[in-house]
């Protein structure tokens, strides 16, 4: 056990974000293959805007069958909810903290000290002063807060990122630029015959990024490092593209965490998808019910659904799952991870984790099949499908296992 001013200063060099159990649930299927702290939100992962405001590289506090991918050094550390976005007045009050208190909003922990973090619980705070947080915080503690809070934090993003910077130039005489001053370029983007419009809100245009002609960007909205906005694409605001994508299309108040495709025509709107997913030509999302109701989204923590309160909710789309041309996605459609969805008409609202088929019926997409795609699909982008990232989707199939009904003797 340390003590006094050693353990704090031992502490604060090393931080580590933890997955809250009262909210992991809630943000299934993106936590099925990633701690909350990876989720992208704004321009950056929420574990990189800790990085940026404390120096520090973050660990992970997640469930085990992660922990080899998402690590944390056991040494005495401070301990924050990978959920919460930070900013500088949390940071600020963080800092604050000494071991024997703990930080909270609400009902909510957001931050405290551990000598032992690999054995350690929320409940450890019972042990300790507790110090209520005032203000406003962003916690993401739905799926649909992704979209939802995805515009305020491209704006805090991009003030993180820009300041003190200069933005490269645009070189193209034929891009139209509106409030020059909100678009932010970095080093080798490809800008061509776009519309850049920024009152509303500022755009990020990543490294290496390219703009093809007749693409129209409103922000605010994130082009991530590696990726591609295709001919003609029409990007509203509050949107954000993670590295390594295409978009193309319609897009409105969606996110790509990243290595992933909607590279053809269709709408798509407040929606997420995870990594390594890839939408099928002419996909289009009903974010708006006909009957103008709020919309209900499959909830993992009752296996039901639940009233998101929510006008407008497009798609959930977990990691690795994949759709085929011309496919149709109902409002408030949640889609697990590994899925493969084609054929005529509207698939169910809830698509299970490694389902294979449409609106016709469903089979179980085999691990085996599954693999191969996988394989594939990463080495396009130079990265390998390894033992790490296998084990953690056979856990997931495991996991997911009783959702596909349809199939009672899966392998």
């Amino acid at each position: 056990m340390f003590s006094g001013r050693l353990f704090y200063f031992c502490a604060m060099d090393n931080l580590i974000l933890f997955d809250d159990p009262a909210i992991r649930g809630s943000l299934l299927p993106f936590t099925f293959t990633r701690p909350i702290a990876d989720i992208r939100v704004g321009i950056m992962k929420i574990s990189e805007k800790w990085g940026m405001y404390s120096g520090l590289t973050p660990g992970f506090h997640t469930q085990k069958y992660l922990s080899k991918k998402f690590q944390f050094e056991n040494k005495p550390a401070l301990l924050v909810n990978g959920a919460v976005c930070p900013d500088a007045d949390l940071w600020k009050t963080i800092q604050t903290l000494k071991p024997n208190q703990s930080l909270w909003y609400n009902q909510t922990l957001l931050a405290i000290f551990s000598d032992n973090p690999i054995d350690f619980h929320t409940d450890d705070s019972k042990e300790t002063e507790l110090i209520m947080m005032t203000g406003s915080i962003t916690i993401i503690q739905k799926s649909w807060n992704i979209f939802q809070f995805n515009g305020s934090e491209i704006r805090k993003d991009f003030d993180l990122i820009t300041k003190g910077r200069a933005s490269e130039p645009i070189m193209d005489p034929h891009t139209i630029v509106y409030n020059a001053s909100q678009i932010f370029i970095e080093k080798g983007a490809n800008i061509k015959a776009a519309v850049l419009n920024a009152e509303a809100g500022p755009i990020y245009i990543g490294k290496n990024t390219e703009i093809q002609e007749g693409a129209i960007i409103r922000g605010p909205f994130a082009l991530c490092e590696g990726s591609t906005v295709n001919m003609g694409a029409k990007m509203r605001g509050d949107t954000t593209v993670g590295p390594h994508s295409k978009i193309g299309g319609e897009v409105s108040n969606s996110v790509l965490f990243g290595y992933s495709n909607k590279g053809h025509d269709g709408f798509m709107g407040n929606s997420v998808l995870g990594e390594w997913c890839n939408l099928g030509a002419d996909t289009n999302t009903s974010n708006l019910k006909n009957n103008y109701a709020a919309v209900k989204l499959w909830d993992y923590t009752r296996g039901g659904f639940s009233n998101t309160g929510l006008q407008f909710c497009g798609l959930m789309m977990g990691d690795h799952s994949k759709c085929g041309i011309n496919t149709m996605f109902n409002t408030g459609t949640v889609t697990g991870v590994g899925a493969n969805v084609f054929g005529d008409g509207y698939p169910r609202n809830f698509i299970p984790s490694f389902s294979w088929g449409g609106a016709s019926g469903f089979t179980t997409f085999q691990l085996k099949k599954f693999d191969e795609v996988a394989t594939a699909v990463m080495k396009r982008r130079g990265l390998a499908y390894d033992e790490t990232e296998k084990e953690i989707l056979q856990k997931v199939f495991e996991l997911t296992k009783h959702y596909r009904i349809w199939d009672k003797e899966v392998q």
